[in-house]
């Protein structure tokens, strides 16, 4: 066991060097940098001549290295993450990328954690109980539910959401994390309902796509157990239909929902960044995307690696959760 934990952490790492390299580069693909983008703002916006802008964006580029090699730039920017815990300076927000994120990951992992949470308890629910009506009423509009919530764009769902609670319903500051007379104000039972209400779009839209995913896997492994040999025995001992499910079949159709929830959190996130952006939730969703279009390469750089980390934290716990519930699992 401790040798299979091993291996996996090994390549746990060398996976996530890969993913730290490649979004570098990628970050990098646009031509110009952050810089460029500096001196146009201090032209357009700030009214300085070519010449003054100039000068300021080649201080930038001396005082952060943006001309050194590639190569360079990413080693110091690895280096100071993994020996001074320092993820770099936010070029576009003007403050060190590590308290932006200690501000705005909380918020996305909350965001992201109670989607995956709803999505997985109603989503695997479901399943059990579509899996026992098969081809009946429930289970073809469970099917129809799952179509519509797999394939319909977030970034959709969520303007017409919004829409819909902003003149149907009449709810004043829905593009916000609080409303504004709980903003400032100390932490109570009613900022907290208040904050829910906020969110709680936000939540639905992440985690409606998941609740059809896992109904779907959860269906499919449970009708497959259903047809086994032992389910038939037991059911042929005279055992009750409902203890058959719970107890024989149930138990061995999470086996791949549980390897499948390593890669169910990313696809949270990727909930959460679209429906975040339309709601105009301060989470890391708005941030990220403004740090791409303004190449805030340390900003963005950071995000994706914690994005990259999320990922891999999750297939890990998956296969160490999957392996001690499976005795059929090898550890060689």
């Amino acid at each position: 066991m401790l040798r299979f934990i091993a291996q996996r952490l090994i390549s746990s790492i060398l996976i996530l060097i890969v993913i730290t390299i490649v979004a570098f580069v990628i970050i990098q693909i646009p031509p110009g940098d952050f810089a460029d983008v500096y001196k146009q703002e201090l032209v357009g916006l700030g009214g300085a001549s070519e010449e003054e802008a100039q000068e300021a964006a080649d201080r930038l580029r001396d005082k952060y290295g943006l001309l050194d090699p590639l190569p360079i730039q990413y080693l110091k920017w690895l280096g100071a993450i993994v020996f001074e815990g320092d993820f770099g300076w936010s070029f576009s927000q003007r403050v060190d990328v590590s308290q932006l994120l200690a501000q705005r990951l909380p918020r996305t992992l909350g965001i992201a954690l109670a989607a995956h949470a709803i999505s997985s308890i109603v989503g695997i629910l479901l399943g059990i109980y579509v899996a026992n009506r098969q081809y009946s009423v429930a289970d073809n509009v469970a099917a129809t539910f799952a179509f519509f919530a797999t394939s319909f764009p977030r970034f959709s769902l969520a303007l017409i959401i919004m829409y819909f609670l902003a003149f149907s319903l009449g709810w004043e500051h829905v593009s916000a994390l609080h409303s504004p007379e709980f903003r400032y104000a100390d932490w109570s039972i009613a900022k907290a309902i208040d904050l829910l209400k906020h969110v709680g779009p936000v939540i639905l839209i992440a985690g409606l796509g998941g609740v059809a995913r896992n109904m779907r896997v959860m269906r499919g492994n449970l009708l497959d157990v259903l047809n086994q040999q032992y389910v038939t025995t037991a059911r042929s001992k005279g055992l009750e239909e409902r203890k058959v499910i719970n107890r024989h079949a149930v138990p061995n159709a999470l086996h791949p929902i549980i390897a499948y929830q390593g890669t169910v959190l990313p696809y949270m996130f990727q909930g959460e960044l679209e429906a975040a952006i339309v709601f105009g939730i301060p989470t890391m969703a708005p941030m990220f995307v403004e740090a791409l279009l303004k190449q805030d390469v340390y900003l963005s750089g950071s995000i994706m690696l914690l994005y990259g980390i999320l990922l891999i934290a999750g297939n890990f716990i998956a296969d160490m959760v999957l392996a001690v519930l499976d005795p059929r699992i090898s550890f060689s």
